[in-house]
């Protein structure tokens, strides 16, 4: 008997959860009502199902309760019930099958007018293309795949060369406008997903997937991977944002094409010793760095993080009111970088710089510093030597006091909170993980123990 009333109550109490959950769908954005009546239609369907099987037991129970005088039969079939049975549950499959099979042959078939743009994925970010003035794209190639092609374009394809590549993890599109979403993995399974939209779709390495969408009005939303893809699967995040034409085509404007990009690629290292000479006041001549200034050891880093660092110092994304006093430094002598061209200069020749024995200033334990570092072999690699594809830079080689400093600030929110500094994001995740202070002075103390073979893209430069 109690059994049969804490059924009852199960379905009472689902049922009102249900009608006022303040948990329910977003407010959507684009023209896939049609989602949302299928899941609504799912919903009456399964719920039905669940009322009428869990009542039906709670009577069961009742109904045949152990009494004295009650015999059982044994009915081993029942043909009539079978019928039934079988009638309404085709049924029901059927009113949750049939509205997905229709929504799907509308989410394969592009309006012709749709605009184009593609999304690639890799752990743990999005990029995103356009096709140029030709309105289309250049091909690609796993193989072609590098530091310095993170589209994978082939360079020899003409029909690339006035492709817009933007690498960053917001993208800007129009409103009122169908749009084709083409998708594509540099590595493992991902989701691309955009709640209010409504519409998602597996990235599967080796194949082009695709969707449509019309955005039905303006604002930023969050891109998610929904498919698990790693360690860092959780702070795959993104933002779209929904403007106006004019807007859009502005932002777009802005943007660098492929050719752009191929040619700025080459940097000067002479011109960057030049530049360099304003460093070294604080991390010498040779780059090895200044405890007492708080100026870390950078001789022999990959051009392409401390490019990117230089970038991130010049447009506020480091080194804003909210940071540290260095940092705060750092800012301003990137600001007397004139463009990218310098920042692309001056990097390369501190990648050009031997590195010098770093600081080992810190007493930590490297055996349980070891098991903390499995998390970070994830992104900078087994020996600490930097994956390229992941963004993250070499680790064996720098400064202990240095690195125990960067965590330090990771977790107090000194660094990695701007909305533009996706690495920063995750690192501020992953350093959540270390508890206090002798959590990271043992990590930091382990990757002192890793031997040092060069940067993952300097092995790569060699043909290793």
């Amino acid at each position: 008997m109690g059994i049969a009333i804490v059924l009852v109550l199960l379905v009472i109490g689902t049922v009102l959860f249900h009608l006022f959950s303040p948990w329910w769908l977003t407010p959507i954005a684009s023209n896939w009502t049609t989602i949302d009546t299928t899941i609504d239609i799912t919903v009456w369907v399964t719920g039905i199902v669940f009322i009428l099987v869990n009542l039906f037991m709670a009577y069961a129970i009742f109904r045949y309760r152990y009494r004295d005088n009650a015999r059982s039969e044994y009915e081993p079939e029942n043909r009539r019930l079978e019928i039934w049975l079988t009638a309404l549950t085709t049924v029901g499959i059927v009113a949750m099958l049939a509205p997905g099979l229709i929504v799907w042959a509308k989410i394969i078939t592009v309006p012709d007018d749709a605009m184009t743009v593609e999304v690639v994925g890799h752990q743990w970010q999005w990029t995103y293309r356009f096709p140029g003035q030709d309105n289309q794209f250049g091909t690609t190639d796993p193989t072609h795949f590098s530091p310095d092609n993170p589209f994978g374009m082939n360079p020899d394809d003409p029909a690339g060369q006035d492709d817009i590549l933007v690498i960053s993890n917001q993208v800007h599109l129009p409103v009122d406008k169908s749009i084709k979403v083409i998708l594509r993995s540099k590595d493992v399974l991902h989701n691309f997903a955009v709640p209010q939209f409504r519409v998602k779709m597996d990235m599967v390495p080796g194949m082009v997937t695709y969707f449509w969408f019309t955005p039905t009005r303006t604002g930023a939303f969050d891109v998610m991977c929904q498919e698990l893809c790693g360690m860092g699967h959780h702070l795959m995040r993104g933002k779209v944002v929904i403007e106006e034409e004019n807007g859009f085509q502005s932002w777009l404007d802005s943007q660098s094409t492929y050719r752009q990009i191929r040619a700025q690629q080459v940097a000067d290292i002479n011109t960057g010793k030049q530049l360099y000479a304003v460093c070294t006041a604080c991390h010498g001549p040779s780059g090895e760095g200044n405890q007492n200034l708080n100026a870390p050891a950078i001789a022999g880093l990959d051009a392409e993080y401390v490019a990117r660092q230089l970038d991130y110092f010049r447009r506020g994304i480091r080194g804003g009111p909210e940071s540290g006093s260095q940092s705060q430094q750092m800012a301003a002598m990137a600001g007397t970088l004139a463009d990218d061209q310098a920042v692309r200069n001056v990097a390369a020749y501190i990648a050009s710089l031997s590195p010098a024995s770093p600081d080992r200033t810190l007493a930590g334990n490297p055996e349980k510093g070891e098991a903390i570092y499995r998390n970070c072999a994830v992104c900078h690699g087994t020996q600490g030597q930097g994956i390229w594809t992941t963004g993250a830079p070499r680790l064996t080689g720098v400064d202990d006091w240095y690195l125990a400093g960067q965590l330090q600030q990771f977790r107090s929110g000194l660094r990695g909170r701007h909305p533009e500094d996706a690495y920063g994001a995750q690192m501020v995740a992953m350093a959540a993980f270390l508890n206090g202070e002798g959590a990271i002075q043992d990590v930091v103390a382990y990757i002192g123990t890793l031997q040092d073979s060069g940067s993952e893209t300097k092995q790569l430069a060699r043909g290793k």
